[in-house]
């Protein structure tokens, strides 16, 4: 069982295929075993990399409380142990902003950053202005419905069922990953970090819309943009093969133009 050292909480993760790295950061509700989809369909090419975030799954959760300023490092704890040097860090949501952090501290561990359904905590005010009204309208919907479509929800009860039991192995709630967005990095620190960047979101998302995603694409030259037609904020869940070609896609193409040395 790989267990990696971050800071003294241990920190759970699995490993599984070849070949170039991708590294996967679960969002509120999941935890490594979420990425089931991605796991299997993955490995043949990839080595792919699912880790437990401190309170999630099967990571150390006895901590009285969470601060997530700590879930970075438990992305770089992973990092180091596997002494990757061009991985590719996917974030979900809310752990988009770990996987940007963490990419952001390792920079000669990782050549990209997929920032999915997320902004990844970056600290402008257009940015911040557009998100917050996004959250607006998103906290009018149920918290399911917000997550999956309806379509989804009535055609497919019995994945939606387990997308719903997936958050019950978590001791560690939202809340705990909120702080994550304080003092997040400028425009200027990921351009300067060599770190390629990528939004990947949801024609259909309702956290965060096309329009927003589309104006972070603008302000951050060189980043890439993917926008998966039909897709629901939890796209890796409801249409996992769009969402798989789509990191596929990125993996296969994108690379961090480093330094010489």
């Amino acid at each position: 069982m790989p267990i990696a050292d971050s800071d003294g909480t241990s920190i759970y993760y699995e490993r599984h295929g070849s070949g170039p790295a991708i590294l996967f950061v679960h969002g509120s509700g999941g935890h490594h075993a979420a990425w089931w989809q991605q796991v299997a369909a993955l490995r043949e090419e990839f080595t792919v990399i699912t880790v437990d975030l401190r309170g999630f799954g099967k990571s150390d959760s006895s901590m009285p409380e969470f601060d997530g300023q700590d879930f970075p490092g438990d992305v770089v704890a992973v990092l180091d142990q596997e002494d990757l040097t061009d991985a590719m860090l996917v974030g979900q949501s809310i752990g988009s902003v770990a996987a940007l952090r963490a990419g952001l501290l390792r920079p000669e561990r990782v050549g990209s950053v997929v920032l999915g359904h997320s902004l990844g905590g970056i600290s402008h005010p257009e940015l911040k202005e557009l998100a917050a009204a996004d959250r607006a309208e998103a906290v009018k919907l149920p918290v399911i419905d917000r997550l999956l479509t309806k379509r989804f929800q009535q055609g497919r009860a019995d994945l939606t069922f387990l997308f719903r039991q997936m958050g019950t192995f978590n001791v560690a709630r939202m809340q705990d990953l909120r702080n994550l967005d304080t003092n997040g990095p400028s425009l200027d620190d990921i351009r300067a970090s060599g770190v390629k960047v990528a939004f990947l979101a949801g024609e259909k998302d309702a956290v965060l819309s096309v329009k927003t995603v589309t104006r972070a694409h603008e302000l951050l030259p060189g980043s890439h943009l993917e926008i998966v037609p039909d897709a629901p904020h939890s796209m890796y869940w409801e249409t996992p093969a769009e969402y798989n070609a789509a990191v596929a896609h990125l993996r296969r193409t994108l690379t961090a133009p480093k330094e010489a040395a």
